[in-house]
């Protein structure tokens, strides 16, 4: 660790605060992958059939993939700097708050959150993902989430861009125990207990634990908590069946054939809450009037979950020859989506094609300090440099609430 800290400590010092990170790319076995993600047509199953095909990069990650027969560093970013490599979570562990700032290490000793794009040729089965006092008890962490739709990754929308969210009002909890109970019959019929909506790019969504979601096709951003939990409710998506393994896997063993249970599990007010857009819908707000200025940062996740701000997101975009300094209240994560410039001293492209393995310069972490101190961003390129970026805990005190995009 004595290496680490001293090594993440030069790549600190020659970055002003700003560290390089390598891709990290994550296969899911029951998915088939988008083919959006800008890696090479040859690479998607580059960790072997078995595994499956890639269809995930995760930014800012010390986050392991929960993944069967993952090795250990599956998920975890890493830190490049010359020629040394290093993982963003052994780096937080030696030198902490340099990092990640006090109030976020005192509090959780770790970067406690994380993002990624997932991107899939169809849609993902209705899961939940649980809770804090639910995961505790298979001894790990709930996961709220987040998601936003990237126009610049989603030219094509792929099989299914609607996502099925909840359950329909007046669904009682026996229907969807009648649905569990049917699981090896084929399509279990959950979904006919729910409600699809289409997905726009530019647009987003925020999902507290227990909610019962089927993501569609669109390529997403998803901050969200740093945590890989979750409970599929669906038996069957686009003719592949969904391995029973995938509803049980974090719960209590002693639970895995209590279906009544597996249905108490769930939020039932919020699953079937009437007005469930209302209360999950995200638009992007500006964050401040500067689009004569040449650039624009816009809020695209906002809001609390269970009245804490667990993880935020923005959208920076500058225009061509123009500059910004932008302030904000905590480290972030960040990619680069279209365009060229610079973040401090590194240089930002945005790649056509990557290779498995291949360094690119569209990704980087922010530390406390220089995200509070300012950050200049310049766009070097002929088009717009467009990036994504997202904090942790109670950094940004000043983000709207749920439904403001409806007043800004």
């Amino acid at each position: 660790m004595a290496n680490v800290a001293q090594m993440a400590s030069d790549a600190l010092t020659d970055g002003d605060g700003i560290l390089r990170l390598a891709p990290t790319w994550v296969p899911r076995s029951f998915l088939q992958p988008g083919r959006r993600l800008k890696l090479h047509p040859d690479d998607y199953y580059a960790l072997g059939m078995d595994r499956g095909g890639i269809d995930e990069r995760w930014f800012g990650s010390t986050t392991p993939a929960a993944n069967e027969g993952a090795p250990p560093d599956e998920g975890l970013s890493y830190v490049v700097h010359g020629d040394r490599r290093f993982t963003l979570r052994d780096a937080i562990d030696a030198l902490g708050a340099e990092i990640i700032g006090e109030e976020i290490w005192n509090k959780y000793g770790r970067w406690p959150v994380y993002s990624k794009f997932f991107d899939n040729m169809g849609p993902i089965p209705h899961h939940m993902h649980q809770n804090a006092e639910q995961a505790k008890l298979v001894g790990q962490e709930g996961k709220p989430e987040s998601y936003y739709f990237p126009p610049q990754l989603n030219a094509i929308g792929n099989n299914f861009p609607y996502t099925f969210f909840g359950l329909e009002p007046g669904t009682t909890k026996q229907q969807v125990i009648d649905c569990l109970a049917r699981w090896n019959e084929g399509d279990n019929g959950i979904l006919d207990l729910s409600k699809a909506y289409r997905l726009k790019p530019g647009t987003g969504w925020l999902v507290p634990p227990c909610i019962l979601h089927a993501p569609g096709s669109l390529v997403t951003y998803e901050p969200q908590w740093g945590s890989d939990v979750f409970a599929m409710y669906q038996s069957l998506v686009e003719g592949r069946p969904v391995p029973r393994s995938l509803l049980t896997k974090d719960f209590p063993e002693d639970k895995h054939d209590d279906l009544e249970y597996l249905v108490d599990a769930l939020d039932w007010e919020a699953n079937t809450n009437p007005n469930f857009k209302a209360s999950h819908y995200l638009e992007p707000i500006p964050v401040a009037d500067t689009e004569s200025e040449g650039w624009v940062d816009r809020w695209i996740v906002y809001g609390r979950i269970d009245g804490e701000q667990l993880f935020t997101a923005k959208e920076l975009t500058v225009q061509p020859g123009c500059k910004c300094v932008i302030r904000d209240g905590g480290a972030y994560g960040w990619i680069t989506v279209q365009g060229e410039g610079r973040i401090g001293k590194l240089r930002l492209q945005t790649p056509a094609m990557i290779r498995f393995g291949e360094m690119t310069e569209d990704e980087v972490f922010v530390t406390a300090k220089a995200a509070r101190d300012g950050v200049v961003v310049e766009n070097t390129g002929s088009e717009p440099l467009v990036a994504l970026r997202y904090f942790g805990p109670n950094a940004q005190p000043d983000a709207p609430d749920i439904g403001a995009w409806q007043q800004s």
